[in-house]
């Protein structure tokens, strides 16, 4: 056993780093095993000689994003604990990023890991981004953030959306209702991210003025589209044939982001998916990036995560089995004999 001390020069800084209740420092105690007692004007650190190093270096890179402003909660002192036991604690400092976007009620959107430091710096530095990633990893919503960003600077003139009607067949008369009804069931996490960053009445505005465009991708042949921020997702969904389509509408000006997990794929099992096509044809094309976010990214409730990783392991152990396309002459020959 041994104890170690870390000089603080400002309390406000500790208090923030420990968190309500101190349940952050009990998270640093937990997961590393050590002993944390605020004394002196200092914090003292006790246990074994590498949980106590890891502490120590876990405190000190806290107490620097605090020191810069940095919101410090559960998710962040848990995301920072790994970089640590990983030994990238120098990469920490990246963690303090830019503003990607400022929410209808004055909160600051930025990337919380360093994989969605590289996604959002992606979309900055190209003209197509693909953000590939599992649930949960901001994809969409640091899209929709970096649209808003480029629409309030002027950089574009209007925002897309779109997105595989999978679930209907693309067949919208399905559903009651006019085109806006008909789509809305598939874009509401696109709605949901433009309604924490615009506020509904901003976002009605310029819904009706045609600055904000909300289609599904069947609508989006024979147009090109210019001056525009247009973000495809949950492009996993999407067939070979409409990602082709979809990437050649692509006018002046514009700046395009598509997202997708390929592990969630809704299609038939004898289609293949558009994105993970895509993925092969485009990767070296200069202004395309291809970021490929992990369960690290996770920013939704820590369970997330952990059913991410627990899926990726039993899917290795148990591939899932191809089933055959149903072949519609093979039925009727069979329907016959009986």
């Amino acid at each position: 056993m041994i104890d170690r001390s870390i000089q603080v020069d400002r309390m406000e800084h500790v208090i923030q780093v420990f968190g309500s209740f101190d349940q952050n420092l009990r998270i640093i105690e937990s997961e590393l095993n050590v002993s944390i007692v605020s004394r002196d004007d200092a914090l003292h650190i006790s246990g074994e000689a590498e949980d106590v190093m890891l502490a120590e270096k876990a405190i000190g890179a806290l107490l620097t994003l605090a020191a810069r402003g940095e919101n410090i909660d559960a998710q962040n002192v848990r995301y920072i604990l790994k970089l640590v036991r990983e030994g990238r604690e120098k990469q920490i400092e990246e963690l303090a990023s830019d503003v990607v976007c400022i929410t209808a009620k004055g909160k600051p959107i930025k990337p919380k890991t360093l994989g969605q430091r590289d996604y959002c710096k992606a979309i900055q530095d190209n003209t197509i981004t693909l953000g590939i990633g599992p649930a949960g990893t901001g994809k969409t919503y640091l899209a929709v953030a970096a649209a808003v960003a480029a629409f309030r600077a002027e950089q574009v003139n209007r925002i897309i959306l779109t997105r595989p009607a999978v679930e209907a067949g693309e067949r919208l008369g399905f559903l009651p209702g006019d085109l806006q009804s008909k789509v809305d069931p598939y874009l509401r996490p696109l709605y949901d991210a433009l309604f924490d960053m615009l506020g509904p009445d901003t976002y009605q505005k310029y819904l009706e003025r045609g600055n904000i465009e909300v289609a599904p991708l069947a609508y989006m042949r024979g147009r090109t589209l210019d001056d525009s921020f247009i973000i495809l997702d949950e492009a996993q969904n999407t067939s070979r044939e409409q990602m082709k389509m979809f990437l050649t509408r692509i006018g002046f000006g514009s700046k395009v982001v598509i997202t997708g997990d390929i592990t969630q794929i809704d299609l038939p099992e004898d289609k293949v998916s558009g994105l993970k096509v895509a993925m092969k044809v485009l990767e070296d094309i200069d202004d395309i990036a291809i970021c490929t976010l992990t369960g690290a990214d996770v920013v939704r409730h820590r369970l997330v995560q952990k059913i991410i990783e627990a899926y990726e392991v039993y899917d290795k152990k148990n591939p899932p089995e191809k089933t055959k396309p149903y072949n519609a002459s093979r039925g009727r020959a069979q329907m016959r004999k009986l």
